[in-house]
């Protein structure tokens, strides 16, 4: 399964974020053993830097993300996906420009807690608890 992870899920890894943490953190695990293939968007990627990086310092951001690319792959944001979320006319352009990465790179799932702004969304939206269920 390619499952693109929103950026919510990866900061409540990281900054241990309660309760949502744990089923996030057994995402990461599924990921890291390889039993699903896990994707960060590019654009997510350099929002997880600046809420980590206000959170412990540039050189831990740094060493964090590092550690990321060992367990998740970085998806490109490229004019397509911007154009394509800007047509979606979405009031979060954030997560319109994460569903335009997640269609456009046939992603088989979005692994997100906002459930509400992926309304009508082609890719199946699952919260981490409901992944897990699944596999």
């Amino acid at each position: 399964m390619n499952a693109l992870l929103d950026t919510n899920i990866i900061l409540d890894v990281l900054l241990q974020r309660q309760p949502f943490h744990v089923d996030a953190l057994k995402i990461f695990e599924l990921a890291e053993a390889k039993n699903i293939n896990g994707f960060i968007s590019a654009t997510a990627f350099t929002d997880i830097h600046y809420v980590l990086r206000k959170a412990l310092g540039n050189n831990s951001a740094q060493k964090i993300l590092k550690q990321l690319t060992d367990i998740f792959a970085i998806l490109a944001v490229t004019e397509t996906e911007i154009l394509d979320a800007l047509e979606f006319q979405w009031k979060d352009f954030e997560d319109a420009v994460q569903y335009a990465v997640a269609v456009n790179t046939q992603m088989d799932a979005i692994v997100s807690r906002n459930k509400r702004d992926y309304q009508d969304s082609a890719v199946p939206l699952y919260e981490p608890a409901e992944l897990l269920q699944k596999l």
